[in-house]
């Protein structure tokens, strides 16, 4: 069953101020918001717990990626503040295993980022990689249905197949979802809202369309009107 709203919007802002203003300004609109590297750094555990406190579901967006013990510790630390939803690591077996058990009993939920949406061919084979895009996605995702993650990061150009190997019960969160017409910044394997829907995604990650737009309450309802 389909989220009435399934968007996670991206508080890709500096300043716990910043974001606080864009959270007043949604109002009701937004439920659900995604906190990556950049607030964290400038506002920390404060501020997610401030926005549990106002009754939001936080999505913490840190892609841990380091070696097995220090990745379940940190995901434990994680999983002491209740009522966050969602933590991302990569898609490497060590690191999965040892955040699976990091997050140990707790409802905290883990997703694995299968490749980066603002990565393309090119960019894989720069990095030594020989697969293409989709073959390294299957790998991960296989990997990560097999380290029992919750659910996966992957582009909207993916997800129907992602879907497939992970199964009906995975979470499956796209970012790189731009509305026709909309600027795509840094993504590149992107698609629409609609579309990725269809394709079997659970949650939209969506930032600068919805939270530079004139009147981003306005834009977030438009969207999901589009999705009706």
């Amino acid at each position: 069953m389909r989220e009435v709203n399934p968007i996670i919007v991206a508080l890709d802002v500096e300043t716990a101020d910043q974001a606080r203003q864009l959270v007043a300004t949604l109002g009701d609109a937004a439920r659900f918001y995604k906190i990556g590297m950049e607030l964290y750094a400038s506002a920390g555990m404060e501020f997610v717990r401030e926005l549990l406190g106002a009754g939001k579901q936080v999505f913490l967006d840190l892609k841990f990626y380091d070696i097995g013990e220090t990745v379940k510790r940190a995901v434990a630390q994680v999983a002491k503040v209740d009522g966050i939803r969602f933590l991302t690591v990569h898609a490497h077996p060590s690191v999965m295993r040892a955040a699976r058990e990091g997050k140990g009993d707790s409802a905290l939920q883990i997703l694995a980022v299968t490749v980066l949406t603002s990565w393309t061919e090119a960019d894989l084979a720069a990095d030594g990689h020989t697969e293409t895009v989709g073959q390294l996605v299957a790998r991960r995702v296989a990997n990560a249905r097999d380290c029992g993650m919750d659910g996966l990061i992957c582009s909207p150009l993916e997800v129907a197949r992602v879907r497939e190997i992970a199964g009906p019960a995975a979470i499956l969160v796209t970012p790189g979802v731009r509305s026709a017409g909309a600027d795509t910044g840094d993504q590149k394997r992107i698609a629409t809202p609609e579309a990725a829907i269809a394709a079997g995604a659970n949650y939209l990650v969506m930032g600068r369309q919805i939270t530079r737009a004139t009147d981003p309450a306005v834009e977030i309802h438009r969207i999901l009107k589009s999705l009706q």
